[in-house]
């Protein structure tokens, strides 16, 4: 059983009915390890009545090569072994759940997406983030998301979170993490209309209202548009 994944587990009571033959919005959480994306994409999934899903994972395979991805076990991968299993996933991901999901009208709310590739992979592992894109845009057949909500937390907070207990990538080291963070943020710079960034060290609530607030700016921008 996909704990928070399932394309039928998202609660559909507060959700306003879909519009026949409008395509669902899709809405991706993204930052670095304890930030607190979890949290939030959970509250706001409650709050649309969205499907909740995250990566990698989301699919029975996907949850599988997961796990392979996350356990300390699997140890050192080649930098591109790494991509192509996240893209993998992705790919089966968003043949079984994004795209069918947004295609009937629902709402999506995704915990990581291609973001997260181009950010951990590229400027984390050192491949290069054009091609980075482009594999990852090939796995996810062009679905891309209509807003990005980056959280941001300062070292000690996010040390603070994860505690001792860390699986491979929370383990990748202060480098491998700075060059992430670094990635997030050439990327929120580089697309300011799709992308919010917020402090993620600040309470829940208020965090969630700050995701509220955006989530609403982007739907008056789109039937604006």
């Amino acid at each position: 059983m996909l704990p928070d994944t399932a394309l039928d587990s998202a609660p559909v009571s507060n959700a306003e009915a879909p519009t026949v033959g409008s395509r669902g919005r899709f809405i991706v959480f993204e930052g670095g390890e304890a930030c607190g994306k979890s949290t939030q994409a959970r509250l706001l999934a409650d709050r649309l009545g969205a499907v909740l899903t995250r990566e990698p994972g989301g699919t029975p395979l996907s949850e599988r090569l997961r796990d392979v991805l996350l356990d300390p076990a699997t140890g050192e991968l080649d930098p591109r072994t790494e991509l192509l299993l996240m893209v993998a996933a992705r790919a089966e991901h968003v043949a079984r759940v994004i795209a069918p999901a947004l295609a009937s009208g629902r709402d999506v709310v995704c915990d990581r997406f291609s973001a997260s590739s181009v950010a951990y992979q590229a400027y984390g592992r050192g491949l290069d983030p054009d091609e980075v894109a482009r594999v990852s845009n090939w796995g996810s057949v062009g679905v891309e998301p209509d807003l990005v909500v980056l959280l941001e937390v300062d070292d000690a907070t996010r040390d603070r979170r994860l505690g001792l207990d860390r699986d491979r990538l929370e383990d990748a080291g202060e480098d491998f993490h700075a060059r992430v963070r670094q990635g997030f943020r050439a990327l929120a710079t580089a697309d300011p209309d799709r992308w919010v960034v917020l402090d993620g060290g600040q309470p829940i609530d208020v965090i969630a209202a700050s995701v509220s607030d955006a989530v609403d700016r982007t739907a008056r921008r789109s039937r604006a548009g």
